[in-house]
């Protein structure tokens, strides 16, 4: 049972990875801007909108925030990244990357942000190495003990 509530969990903090701020109920509200930042403290959120800004939100928010600020490239890069530390941390949910990379690519395709997505793709150089794993078709690499997207990978050559 805990592994199905994992593996939900995992899919929704993926989810709003996904998600420019734009297109989340929490932004409509008015409760964030564009950037992610807190426009109302979440003590001071009206309970009808709490269900939009819970402690997940705002955990997935800051994450999002850090994973800008140090520069991690296109969001499809950023996510692969964040699927592969899931499974680097518990290998037992690399039998769930299919079924995670899906509801997410599908969420993406319902949303109108897969083209989107995959256009922010820049030109990658050929990568002489052998990639830890692929996520969302971007190869993740190990680097000085970091994971790192091909498109940050690259920037190294």
């Amino acid at each position: 049972m805990s592994r199905t509530i994992d593996a939900l969990i995992t899919y929704r903090v993926v989810k709003l990875m996904v998600t420019p701020y734009e297109k989340t109920e929490a932004f409509k509200k008015g409760i964030i801007d564009k950037d992610g930042k807190n426009l109302i403290p979440f003590r001071k959120v009206p309970f009808q909108h709490k269900k939009h800004y819970t402690i997940l939100h705002r955990f997935v928010f800051n994450i999002k925030k850090i994973m800008k600020k140090v520069g991690l490239g296109s969001r499809l890069g950023t996510f692969g990244v964040a699927l592969a530390l899931l499974i680097k941390e518990d290998s037992s949910y690399a039998s769930h990357k299919d079924a995670i990379e899906a509801g997410v690519l599908t969420y993406l395709k319902e949303q109108n942000l897969y083209d989107e997505i995959l256009n922010e793709s820049k030109d990658i150089p050929e990568i002489d190495a052998e990639p830890l794993m692929t996520c969302f078709g971007v190869d993740i690499y190990e680097q000085n003990g970091e994971l790192v997207s091909e498109y940050d990978y690259a920037k190294t050559l």
